[in-house]
């Protein structure tokens, strides 16, 4: 059998071995590119979730499940690539991951838990806790009655358990959930189509027998007191009706029905849950068929001689003091249908009721009830045209229900009223008022104060608000301990570190920052007014001085502003008292809260991450540690590397992973290099004279030659090494061999602020221990300077420096490259602590420390 010669098999294997180092190390820079992308979006998702807890959006059910789902999906693809870049160390994660996600789950289940009642239920007996048996529409109109003694129509609800019943009844809910199952919303055509079947199904069948006698009989109670065949209405009261959800217009109300087709007009009633509107709301607010429960109230029909409807504050302009009352002549419908233009009646909302204003509008036609059991639309009687529906005192006697009602529920209130021909004002509903965030929070609050200095205006807002105190500008991480109760933070870069002083700090402000970092998002969870990203807040601002933030409008201003401190102290959002706004706080408290806030802690390790934030924060970090390990634990050597003339006296091999130099290039030339962060550290390099500075005198220089004579030749090999670079275009790691130190250098410089980085390794020197320790020390005074977080142990130093824009990464790139030259063989030469001080201000002077 043919073989290939020993020195072509050789080259085989050297080149299957190759190609499979490059494919290991392209897949584990794809994961980190996976997880940094992936960690932005939960960042920004949980930036739009938190927003929602500022109280100023409105949301909805199916806002809060897709986002939670969207998240616990994102977390899968953050912890999938942590371990393809760890080969699998992080395995526990699945399991934490699936625990919080677990927690979430049962937050958002809601269950329609419908209690055991009787199938009807006298109005009076029918109060606000009653809303899981009638409906939250009847339930408080039951409430008014019972509780407010306001007047209301007389009558009774078909529970919720009537429902149930019905639905069980020959079927009926299979039945529906079947045509239910294979929908989609998408296809407007087929969901008429499934709508009319099921509505037909329903009306098509016979309620229980048990449920028409309970029916019949209390119609026949309501017949005994009001004498004869009273008409009724036949209102629906869902279970989630008049609740967080406006559901407004959706299900059936039948006015002016007799008593011998309420059963007819019930089953109609619970069929309008599958109107193609209905459908259509209910699915897209992340509702089942389940969910979908209705109970059905039967009202005495008001003999209305004008109707419409009430808001106990404008819901325009809810800071003035009025209640505002729509009134036609008739029956109230076309109020709410907007058929007819309604008098409209401004009243103060103090004790006296005055009537501010009154607008009479000239209504030409008005609904009544008509005998026949319908409702007729006939012309306005000609002594009432043009005139006020209501007489002064019935508007006063409405204006006082509105305020008893507000002040019962605790919170502005959409009151349907009719006038009774017998003189009685009539409570028909009441149910919380919507108010638009915009007329709620800062309509009258101007972008600037002129009478008052602004310091600075510029910035990104990460949480809303108004803070005024004393500035205390950071220095030092260990300031920390001395920040006073009342003031307000002022810092270079962000720091989720800042969580320490959150009690205490009235805002806080950055030169740098993102609104969808770590720590914005601890100032959104503490509710701290916080921008970012000023650039110049540390040197425009002075310590001590009194300042006022408006992180509304993005402007600080010198001294105090009781103006803006006023808004913010009034300022009230109704909408945080909601059943709908505590799910998302309770939700949040399994996404949001970080409590793995210091690498260097011994609690960030994956055992204490409790929350998705603390996954994706630890996830961040050891990505990039694993990353910067990639040029040790995979053999470089073992690639196709490309050599680089640069210029420079190193001894440069590339791995490029992906579009950091020119294709099929085998020798390159600086020209032929794209990686930004490279290109950065070449500038650098290339701008310097080697080896580095002088020595301070001969004796220094002749001792740094004798020593190198007498290093051992293990050590002498270790200088021969080549240096390595892996790439792509917004990456590099950079192990650099110089003399007898090693030091490796990586960087992420894209457009994403929050991907980027710069992180720093050293160890070695040739000299004795007390001269390479001040050689470290040189180095951390100069890394400090340039906002490095620096780790020292003996002469091993750890350094690293996040979240910087692009721009300056690379510029900081290019002063670490000219660190490195300076610094070549340098702590021979370190022979006493005002020689290594001499060099760090030598450096400062000569290199600038933020300028390439």
């Amino acid at each position: 059998m043919f073989k290939l010669p020993k020195f072509l098999r050789k080259s085989s294997e050297e080149k299957v071995q190759n190609n499979t180092a490059q494919e290991s190390l392209k897949a584990r820079y794809k994961a980190f590119q996976t997880l940094l992308s992936t960690n932005n979006q939960v960042l920004e998702l949980m930036a739009d979730l938190e927003e929602k807890l500022s109280g100023e959006y409105l949301f909805d059910t199916h806002y809060i499940k897709t986002n939670a789902q969207l998240i616990g999906y994102q977390m899968v693809k953050i912890i999938d690539s942590l371990n393809v870049l760890s080969d699998n160390k992080y395995s526990q994660f699945t399991q934490i991951h699936a625990g919080i996600n677990r927690e979430i789950e049962k937050i958002l289940e809601y269950k329609v838990e419908v209690p055991v009642s009787d199938l009807t239920i006298p109005l009076e007996n029918l109060t606000g806790e009653t809303v899981g048996i009638a409906g939250g529409k009847i339930a408080h109109l039951g409430d008014v009655k019972s509780n407010l003694n306001l007047p209301t129509p007389d009558g009774f609800a078909i529970s919720a358990y009537a429902f149930i019943k019905f639905m069980d009844h020959e079927g009926l809910l299979e039945k529906i959930s079947k045509k239910m199952s294979t929908l989609s919303i998408d296809n407007l055509e087929e969901l008429n189509k499934v709508s009319k079947e099921i509505q037909d199904i329903i009306v098509q069948t016979p309620v229980p027998p048990d449920l028409q006698e309970s029916v019949l009989s209390a119609y026949a109670k309501l017949c005994k007191k009001h004498g004869g065949k009273p008409m009724v209405s036949v209102r629906s009261s869902a279970i989630r009706e008049d609740s967080e959800f406006s559901f407004a217009g959706q299900y059936a109300t039948f006015l002016n029905v007799p008593g011998d087709l309420i059963i007819q007009k019930y089953k109609e009633v619970v069929a309008s849950l599958f109107t193609p509107r209905a459908i259509f709301y209910s699915k897209t607010k992340g509702f089942s068929e389940g969910e979908m429960v209705m109970a059905v109230g039967v009202l005495n029909m008001v003999d209305a001689v004008a109707g419409g409807v009430m808001y106990s504050r404008d819901p325009n302009d809810p800071s003035t003091d009025h209640i505002l009352i729509n009134a036609v002549h008739g029956l109230g419908v076309t109020v709410v249908d907007g058929t007819v233009t309604p008098d409209t009646y401004t009243v103060s909302r103090h004790p006296e009721g005055t009537i501010v204003d009154r607008i009479v509008s000239d209504q030409g036609k008005m609904l009544i009830n008509a005998e026949t059991g319908e409702l007729r639309e006939v012309p306005v009687p000609d002594d009432r045209k043009g005139k006020q529906c209501l007489p002064d005192e019935q508007i006063r006697i409405l204006a006082k229900y509105a305020l008893e009602l507000e002040h019962y529920y605790g919170c502005p209130q959409d009151i349907e009223w009719a006038a009774g021909s017998d003189g009685k004002m009539y409570i028909l509903q009441s149910r919380p008022l919507r108010i638009l965030v915009s007329a709620t929070s800062g309509a009258a609050l101007p972008t600037r104060f002129e009478n008052y200095t602004i310091i600075l205006d510029k910035g990104v807002i990460a949480c809303k608000g108004v803070g005024f105190g004393k500035a205390f500008i950071l220095q030092d991480d260990e300031d920390l301990n001395n920040f006073p109760e009342g003031a307000v933070l002022i810092a270079k870069h962000t720091s989720p570190k800042f969580v320490t002083v959150m009690n205490k700090a009235s805002a806080i402000i950055t030169d740098v920052g993102s609104a969808t970092g770590h720590m914005a998002s601890l100032s959104r969870e503490y509710q701290i007014p916080t921008i970012l990203d000023t650039e110049v807040s540390t040197s425009v601002l002075q310590n001590g001085q009194e300042i006022t933030v408006d992180a509304i409008n993005c402007n600080i201003y010198e001294g105090k502003v009781p103006e803006l401190i006023e808004y913010a102290q009034n300022k009230k959002e109704p909408f945080k008292e909601t059943h709908l706004f505590k799910t998302l706080e309770k939700v949040l408290k399994w996404v949001v809260p970080l409590n793995l806030t210091d690498p260097n802690s011994e609690t960030f390790k994956p055992e204490y991450c409790k929350t998705y934030h603390d996954i994706t924060r630890f996830a961040h970090e050891a990505a990039m540690e694993e990353m910067f390990g990639i040029g040790e634990e995979h053999d470089v050597e073992d690639t196709h590397t490309i050599d680089l003339s640069a210029g420079i006296p190193v001894d440069v091999h590339m791995v490029d992973i992906e579009g950091g130099v020119k294709e099929k290039v085998k020798k390159a030339t600086v020209e032929d290099v794209f990686s930004i962060p490279l290109l950065a550290l070449l500038k650098g390099m290339k701008s310097m004279r080697w080896p580095g500075p002088p020595p301070v005198d001969a004796k220094g220089f002749f001792g740094m030659l004798a020593h190198s004579a007498s290093v051992p030749e293990n050590q002498l090999q270790e200088t021969g090494k080549k240096s390595f670079a892996v790439v792509s275009k917004h990456y590099v790691n950079f192990s650099i061999r110089l003399g007898y130190h090693f030091s490796m250098i990586e960087a992420y410089a894209g457009e994403n602020i929050n991907d980027n980085y710069i992180k720093f390794f050293f160890k070695g020197g040739g000299a004795a221990i007390d001269r390479r320790l001040r050689r470290v020390r040189l180095i951390k005074e100069i890394l400090k300077a340039m906002d490095f977080r620096v780790n020292i142990k003996e002469d091993v130093m750890n350094a690293v420096l996040t979240k910087y824009k692009q721009a300056t990464i690379e510029d900081k790139l290019v002063v670490m490259g000219k660190l490195t030259a300076y610094t070549k063989q340098l702590d021979m030469a370190m022979f006493n602590d005002a020689v290594t001080d001499m060099y760090v201000d030598q450096f400062t002077a000569f290199y600038s420390l933020s300028e390439p």
